[in-house]
């Protein structure tokens, strides 16, 4: 059974920080996705092509997976699915992922990746009414989703000089709606494809360590997104958020904000964890 936008924002917002000043004084790299978008609305173009010709990093924990043939994989969504920060320039958490299920010199999966910088929920469910897009789905076995980290950035940047709470508690609930029409039109155009929601980190904490409520803020938003998650017998939550914090690694491209190489081969490895049993074959 589905739950109202309101009860779901109340859950997922702790009642004593609604209308404190998160207090932001620090000006937020120009690099940002969401001032790129205004550059990329142009459609990128698939990358399965890249995906299928190079050979690039491979996750060694799938040694001995035996994969399904002739598989479909569509990966959609914002710059995470892109690969924006992998300088290999090989499709990021993506390729990496077409490169292991393929490892063995047999095109055994197909990976097409609608990644798509600055990309806000709002954007790819109309996005999902593209000819292009919409053919892919339909004969998709799995679909990966990155979504919602660019909503968060356009309520930043909105209301940078007098930052609260409460933007981001109306903001949730919309993304909330979204999201369940993203996943009801992505089903109603393949009720057979299992959906993975991929959850995202922290993009502030290298900038704002010291304002708290901006990681209870992604810990809502992530929250939210497994809560409508649920709601669906095919769709999954992947969560990520735990892979870049409190590390030591350098996990981040040098803007600070995307996954660098080893990032997005951590992401990998938790996808194929959580899509392991859809994909894998008895022998």
């Amino acid at each position: 059974m589905q739950t109202s936008e309101s009860d779901n924002a109340e859950k997922n917002i702790r009642p004593e920080t609604q209308e404190k000043d998160l207090e932001v004084t620090e000006e937020i790299p120009d690099d940002t996705e969401l001032q790129k978008a205004e550059e990329t609305e142009e459609e990128t173009q698939p990358l399965a092509e890249d995906i299928k010709d190079k050979v690039s990093q491979v996750i060694e924990s799938a040694l001995g997976l035996f994969v399904k043939k002739d598989l479909d994989i569509v990966a959609i969504g914002d710059s995470l699915t892109q690969g924006v920060g992998d300088t290999s320039h090989n499709g990021g958490y993506v390729g990496i992922l077409g490169n292991t299920l393929n490892d063995d010199g047999q095109q055994k999966v197909d990976i097409v990746n609608y990644g798509k910088r600055g990309n806000r929920s709002d954007q790819l469910l109309k996005r999902l009414d593209q000819t292009e897009i919409k053919a892919s789905i339909e004969e998709a076995d799995i679909v990966l989703v990155t979504i919602g980290a660019n909503d968060i950035m356009k309520v930043v940047k909105n209301n940078f000089t007098n930052l609260e709470y409460e933007p981001f508690v109306k903001e949730q609930a919309n993304y909330m709606e979204r999201l369940r029409k993203i996943f009801d039109k992505m089903l109603e155009l393949n009720p057979d494809a299992t959906i993975y929601l991929i959850g995202f980190y922290n993009p502030f904490e290298n900038y704002f360590s010291d304002v708290e409520q901006l990681g209870q803020i992604i810990d809502d938003w992530n929250s939210t997104g497994s809560t409508v998650a649920l709601e669906y017998e095919q769709v999954n939550y992947i969560p990520t958020k735990d892979l870049f914090a409190n590390t030591n690694q350098d996990l981040l491209y040098e803007d600070n904000f995307h996954p660098n190489n080893t990032g997005y081969k951590l992401m990998a490895e938790r996808v194929l964890e959580y899509i392991r049993p859809e994909i894998e074959r008895s022998e």
